[in-house]
């Protein structure tokens, strides 16, 4: 992901199903609709009752499957699979998922959207009892823990594994006879569960449902493991109840708007934000404009609350690759225009509210806002439809350093001076958790600080190193205190 995309950054999807010979290629098509949630790589694994095959491949979900045979390459009666952005191991086919190895037990394939917090203590025990790990992502860690239970039953041994693991997590298990599902005890990152013709289905999201013909039924709930068979399934907790803390940044910003999330929707709760935020930060304009495309249901929210004319006009070109990093100032500049171009025509000689979900370093919005001022905007106006982040993510979201985050060091006025906005302001926390229906459930940790678990901030330092060489191409940050003065 170049340094001008890379203020917020997608996690992973998970998708699988039991019941049909088509298994494979349902899962396939599954897979396409969490393509959002991680372009960085793709994966497949199925099992006939006899064997679990594997096919995995760097890149987006089409182009990893478009020359495969997936009925030959991956036969059988169930299948789980995998879109990947990394949050812990660097990019690499090693670390692509579903993850596969051969046990005791037999072979087992897993696929993890989350970031488990207790990884680094859980691998330096394993490796000091000799373990070697054969990647560097955290979910390995879960297949060494299910490989050393000495319970009788995969099952059970599943289920110590699960109790050991701290963080967020939200799991597809495929063995050659059984699926298994499993969320963390929070609740952090989302999973559901449909029916397809008497099958179930499981998906990170319910677009991925809906793509596959599958009937919603509701979440995995937190804390839950579900056992699917041929003949039977079952759900059932496997920990303790546990304060839910799902992270909110899933209805704000990751997830598709056609979605339901922790049984929310993901459309109606954006559109309530920008209902909110025109109540708390009304301004004078002509136009409300949203970024493309997650400030789009936010901004018609904003446009109806407040009657100002709702125009799209920020075209994203659909076509940009993510992967290129930009050598000079010019082409940094220039890759922002290239996948979001104003139209001059319509916001020349107006005043413009540009609605956006985030504000992350500020890098990218400034490129945005010039833009604007360049295609004759006569004011330029912000609203934003999260409150400011300032702390770190330690449960799946690769947000900056804390340091590299603009909101934690300047204040909202130094912020809009340094955009070049005629005015900045923010979604208040209050008013998002009103936006969702109420404040307990949600993990907002990145806007406060309040963690619901212990985190070893040593987790911090992989995503550091991966971002260091794209820091130093980074466009310069908000001028320091002694910086204005000079």
């Amino acid at each position: 992901m170049s340094p001008a995309e890379a203020e917020k950054k997608e996690h992973c999807g998970v998708f699988a199903i039991l019941g049909t010979p088509e298994a494979s290629l349902i899962t396939r098509i599954g897979l396409q609709a969490l393509q959002h949630r991680g372009e960085e790589a793709a994966g497949i694994a199925s099992t006939d009752g006899r064997q679990v095959y594997l096919h995995t491949g760097e890149g987006l979900v089409k182009d990893v499957f478009e020359k495969v045979d997936i009925p030959a390459k991956l036969p059988g009666f169930a299948a789980i699979g995998h879109t990947r952005y990394s949050v812990t191991g660097a990019p690499s086919a090693v670390n692509v998922q579903p993850l596969v190895v051969e046990l005791a037990r037999g072979r087992i394939a897993i696929a993890h959207n989350g970031n488990l917090t207790n990884s680094v203590a859980l691998k330096k025990q394993m490796e000091a009892d000799g373990a070697i790990f054969q990647s560097s992502i955290d979910t390995e860690l879960i297949l060494h823990l299910i490989a050393r239970s000495k319970k009788h039953e995969l099952k059970d041994a599943i289920i110590e594994a699960l109790n050991q693991l701290e963080g967020s997590f939200s799991l597809a298990i495929l063995t050659a006879d059984a699926l298994y599902a499993a969320r963390d005890a929070h609740g952090f990152r989302p999973l559901c569960l449909g029916e397809l013709k008497g099958m179930r289905v499981i998906a990170s999201e319910t677009s991925a449902l809906d793509l596959v013909g599958a009937a919603y039924m509701g979440e995995v709930k937190p804390g839950e493991l579900l056992t699917i068979t041929k003949n039977q399934w079952t759900r059932e907790p496997f920990t303790v109840p546990r304060p839910e803390s799902s992270c909110i940044f899933e209805l704000i910003y990751f997830a598709r708007p056609d979605s339901l999330v922790f049984d929310h929707s993901v459309y109606r709760f954006r559109k309530e934000l920008g209902r909110t935020l025109a109540a708390e930060a009304p301004v004078e304009a002509d136009l409300v404009v949203p970024v493309p495309d997650s400030g789009f249901m936010a901004a018609l929210g904003f446009a109806e609350a407040t009657g100002i004319p709702f125009e799209p006009a920020i075209v994203r070109n659909h076509y940009v690759g993510r992967t290129f990093i930009q050598p000079s100032q010019e082409i940094r500049e220039a890759s922002v225009r290239i996948k979001l171009n104003p139209i001059r025509h319509i916001l020349e000689g107006k005043r413009v509210i540009i609605i956006d979900d985030s504000i992350v370093r500020g890098t990218t919005t400034r490129e945005r806002v010039r833009s604007l001022r360049e295609a004759g905007a006569k004011e330029v106006h912000m609203r934003v439809s999260c409150p400011p982040i300032r702390h770190a993510c330690y449960y799946g979201i690769d947000f900056p350093d804390e340091k590299n985050l603009i909101a934690n060091t300047y204040s909202v006025e130094d912020t809009a001076k340094y955009l070049n906005l005629d005015s900045l302001a923010y979604i208040s926390l209050a008013g998002m958790h009103r936006a969702a229906g109420g404040k307990n459930r949600y993990c907002d940790a990145c806007f406060t600080g309040r963690y619901p678990t212990q985190v070893d901030r040593s987790l911090r330092k992989d995503a550091l190193e991966k971002g260091a060489q794209q820091m130093e191409l980074e466009q310069p940050r908000p001028p320091s205190p002694e910086e204005k003065k000079d």
